[in-house]
């Protein structure tokens, strides 16, 4: 299937082609068609899959087929909710590329700057918001936002919004959005909690799991070596040693062990940067900065803060820790093995993890390749 083939916009073609776009991968070619049916969608979708074009290319669409009866200050036709700055960021920059050849505009907000710059984002009256909760909850309760006429609400990232503030605040926007509109929800996961949100916004959605098929069709080389806990580090050093490791994300389950790993590796004179929930904006937007030009070889993360990574060319995926939720573990290995260029994931496994990977396997349906230690 071509992206022609699915009946948009020529214009938004035209910005699809720009981006080297060839076809539709399967989430697009899944989630698309619905979304123009004014279908309610509920999608679960890791980072890679090609989500974000699943939903922003067909909002931009309906928005460009239906223009706005008046342009009232502050009337957000469509909003879409994420957890993390990055995401946001990441998001905006998507329906800004898709979107550059239409009369739609797009704004971002998020926490961790002054208010006044999204008090400015809001008065050049977007038609499209991205937001995080918080920051887009304060606004409105300031005056600044109103989502009285949102046509189109979009749920990101939902399984990352579950902890009590965040959930909180989610109910509070929700409940300040029309009754009649069109909803999307997409999550890397989904647990019971985020079903329950799902079945209290959406309305008879088209459901689509893309996870393990995305997975199985990339062409993403799994290894796992089984090494003992305090060996993790010395391991990660000794693969380091090869220069075909040129661009290595790195996870770990703790903020704490991701500053101490990145440390250990820059005592190495190997660069890298961490990032996670107690690094500012700033320092965040940095490291992503350098790792993506290729200024730094590794990034370290946890996966809260890796939800915003949208980055091409990852030549490896190193997981130091076994994730408890194995549909995580299909998440962060989606990283590598983008845009039909071939990538590695690699996980350190100790004897405590070992029933952690048979529960991934199982999800998976295959075995991981066992590499004996160097």
């Amino acid at each position: 299937m071509t992206f022609q083939e699915l009946c948009l916009n020529q214009l938004i073609i035209n910005a699809i082609e720009e981006k080297k776009y060839i076809s539709p991968t399967q989430v697009q070619e899944k989630a698309i068609p619905a979304v123009l049916n004014r279908n309610d969608l509920l999608g679960c979708a890791h980072t890679g899959s090609g989500k974000t074009a699943a939903f922003a290319i067909p909002i931009l669409q309906l928005l460009s087929e239906k223009p706005a009866i008046s342009k009232k200050h502050n009337m957000i036709r469509s909003l879409v909710l994420v957890p993390t700055r990055e995401l946001a960021i990441q998001i905006g920059e998507s329906f800004e590329a898709y979107g550059k050849y239409l009369d739609i505009q797009v704004g971002v907000v998020y926490g961790g700057i002054t208010p006044k710059r999204h008090i400015k984002v809001l008065k050049k009256e977007p038609d499209i918001l991205i937001a995080t909760p918080g920051r887009l909850l304060d606004l409105i309760n300031k005056g600044y936002a109103d989502l009285s006429k949102v046509e189109v609400f979009v749920l990101d990232e939902a399984d990352q919004m579950l902890n009590f503030r965040a959930l909180d605040d989610v109910n509070k926007i929700i409940s300040q959005l029309p009754k009649v509109r069109q909803n999307m929800l997409f999550s890397a996961t989904m647990p019971k909690e985020v079903m329950k949100i799902a079945n209290s916004i959406l309305n008879k959605p088209v459901k689509i799991d893309d996870n393990i098929e995305s997975i199985k069709s990339a062409d993403i080389k799994q290894q796992v070596y089984l090494v003992n806990e305090p060996d993790k580090t010395s391991l990660l050093l000794r693969l380091l040693e090869d220069k075909s490791y040129e661009s290595v994300l790195v996870f770990t389950r703790t903020k704490k062990k991701a500053d101490k790993v990145c440390k250990t590796l820059n005592i190495q004179n190997i660069r890298s940067k961490a990032i996670h929930g107690d690094k500012n904006q700033s320092q965040r937007l940095k490291a992503l900065e350098l790792f993506k030009n290729k200024e730094i070889r590794i990034l370290v993360a946890t996966d809260v803060a890796a939800r915003g990574i949208d980055i091409q060319n990852i030549s490896h995926v190193i997981n130091m820790d076994i994730p408890n939720v194995p549909e995580t573990f299909i998440h962060r290995i989606g990283r590598t093995g983008r845009a039909g260029i071939s990538g590695t994931a690699i996980s350190f496994c100790s004897n405590e993890e070992k029933e952690l990977l048979k529960t991934i396997e199982k999800l998976q349906g295959k075995s991981i390749e066992i590499i004996e230690m160097p």
